[in-house]
């Protein structure tokens, strides 16, 4: 360190300490006696620490790798050490885990009228700017549609691949949505289905799902999407009661065959504890028999039927066909799909899998480092 700083503008920043309780700066000082420099994690838990410190002095320094930085004077003695880009960058980008309603952008069907989020597969596979697009469009649409990706059988694991890691299921890495002789699940018929969210009995539910269409010759099949978020933002303005009710009733959802049982018990819509939407789980198909007291159960299909008349509004469903070669990457915790009933006539074979939200928004925070260096 060299001599203190006098500068006025320095010792304006520095006022922002002011901001913060002395127990928040004992926590968060950043010397190398508290964290490992290797890697910035703490090395003390909250109970090392001093229930109540005590501020006794605060100086400025130069720092040649840092520049301007805050030295704390506590009681018990410590002498905490505090970057003041630091100090501004923590109070400029508070930490947010971008799973909740905040700054994503919810839509309608007619609010994405020439701007369907989409990318060639080589310019998101070989350009890292593209592939920031492809990625930043799911976290803020609920979902991107890669074109010309090959129609390999296993591809769509190659996709999957290019942001984070396959999610292994009773279905295996990947499962083949077609006509069965005995299907376990109605995806794997021609029938129509509705809006939903796919395996709602899990927990944690798959957060990423994705569908590529190997061949696509039947009459009807075309896919749909709603957004979940927006619906339930909808449902909170029009009908708060309903919504209300919707984030407080657990719901049991279930799947089970010869080989699995699963069972969730969740809201159908999930809230933060600062009230914002977080999940929406909504599967008819799932449900199991409630059971609660007569005058909940009334509320809660009172609330139910509402929300699932608002999911059912056609200016909020985005309606597209697959073709070969297509692979929709979407948010399943988020986005509600579903599909036409179609004609067995005609072949319709499409490759999905799952994988995970934390994975896909790393390799975002990666990439944008990377691109903006």
């Amino acid at each position: 360190m060299s001599a203190a700083l006098t500068t006025d503008p320095t010792r304006q920043r520095a006022r922002r300490l002011d901001r913060w309780p002395a127990i928040w700066l004992r926590d968060n000082c950043r010397c190398t006696d508290c964290r490992d420099p290797r890697n910035g994690q703490k090395l003390f838990g909250i109970t090392d620490l001093p229930a109540r410190p005590e501020i006794v002095g605060v100086t400025l320094a130069d720092d040649e790798r840092d520049g301007p930085v805050a030295i704390v004077e506590f009681a018990p003695p410590h002498r905490g050490s505090y970057p003041l880009s630091w100090l501004d960058a923590v109070e400029s980008t508070p930490v947010d885990d971008g799973r909740t309603e905040n700054g994503k952008a919810l839509w309608a069907a007619g609010d994405l009228d020439g701007r369907l989020p989409s990318a060639g597969w080589q310019d998101h596979r070989d350009r890292p700017a593209e592939r920031l697009r492809v990625l930043d469009a799911v976290r803020s649409l609920g979902f991107a549609l890669l074109r010309d990706v090959p129609t390999r059988p296993g591809t769509v694991l190659d996709v999957a691949a290019t942001f984070g890691f396959v999610r292994t299921t009773n279905y295996g890495d990947l499962f083949d949505v077609r006509v069965q002789a005995q299907p376990n699940n109605l995806a794997f018929t021609s029938s129509r289905i509705t809006p939903h969210t796919d395996n709602p009995y899990r927990d944690p539910v798959p957060t990423i799902q994705l569908l590529h269409c190997l061949e696509n010759a039947a009459v009807g099949g075309d896919s749909g999407l709603v957004d979940g978020f927006h619906a339930a933002a909808l449902l909170r303005a029009e009908h708060p009661e309903a919504f209300a009710v919707l984030t407080r009733t657990p719901v049991p959802f279930r799947f089970a065959d010869a080989d699995t049982v699963l069972l969730a018990e969740r809201p159908m819509i999930d809230v933060d504890p600062l009230g914002r939407i977080r999940e929406v789980r909504f599967n008819n198909r799932s449900i199991q028999p409630m059971v609660l007291p007569a005058e909940e159960l009334v509320a809660f299909y009172d609330a139910y039927r509402t929300f699932a008349e608002l999911i059912d509004r056609p200016e909020l469903r985005l309606d597209l066909r697959l073709e070969p070669g297509d692979c929709l990457v979407f948010d399943n915790v988020r986005l509600l799909h579903a599909r036409t009933a179609y004609a067995e006539s005609g072949a319709r074979h499409l490759q999905g899998c799952y994988a995970d939200l934390d994975a896909l928004h790393s390799s975002a925070a990666v990439l944008r480092a990377a691109v903006t260096a």
